[in-house]
């Protein structure tokens, strides 16, 4: 697939087996790309041994382009928190163990943070896109990297069934004292605006304009 044919409308290949950010992907896509489909990835997935966001995210892409023949987006996200560090990060989705069990990792992250008072209890999501444009030789034509970053700090227990992953204790900056809510309790519509990946999205959009 030329860039050309992408600019005319298209697909593009995310590199994931989650449905989740497949219809968070796609929401956000549509919001300035209606002519470009995001669609799934269904070939083998990568051995992930990047060690920052960027690594791993171009990794998953540069296979799905490869296994595809598409321009590839992948992204590596997680959540940092200040007072361990940066931690989990990477290691967001396997914080408890390699089962990718969400409610064990969300429920370790808080025990961890147990006797953390409420001022050193600051995290935010980061988000890295990766983009490939393969070309005829099954190589790639082109690689960008974006980022997004979403501040805000953890709550002390979940609260809301919204969202996935860690957006249950996530409570965001930039909201009226008082009426601050977790990710757990916000819209798909209210968390796709606001989002890591919609701001890593918003760096990435020039991108896919000049295509």
């Amino acid at each position: 697939m030329t860039a050309t044919a992408l600019a005319n409308g298209s697909r593009i290949v995310l590199a994931t087996h989650n449905p989740h950010k497949v219809a968070e992907f796609q929401e956000i896509v549509a919001r300035t790309r209606a002519d470009i489909e995001v669609i799934a990835y269904d070939g083998p997935e990568p051995v992930e041994d990047g060690v920052t966001f960027a690594q791993n995210a171009l990794i998953k892409a540069r296979a799905a382009a490869l296994h595809t023949g598409v321009p590839a987006l992948a992204d590596d996200s997680g959540i940092c928190v200040d007072v361990l560090g940066g931690a989990p990060g990477i290691f967001s989705a396997y914080w408890a163990g390699h089962a990718k069990d969400a409610e064990a990792n969300l429920a370790l992250l808080l025990d961890q943070l147990g006797d953390v008072a409420d001022p050193h209890r600051r995290a935010h999501f980061a988000c890295t896109i990766a983009l490939v444009i393969p070309d005829r030789d099954g190589g790639a034509a082109a690689e960008h990297v974006v980022e997004g970053l979403w501040p805000g700090r953890l709550a002390r227990e979940a609260d809301g069934s919204g969202g996935f992953g860690y957006d249950p204790v996530f409570i965001p900056d930039g909201q009226d004292p008082g009426a601050e809510r977790t990710v757990g309790r916000w819209s798909a519509a209210e968390k796709n605006a606001q989002s890591h990946r919609a701001r890593a999205f918003a760096a990435l959009q020039p991108l896919l304009a000049d295509l």
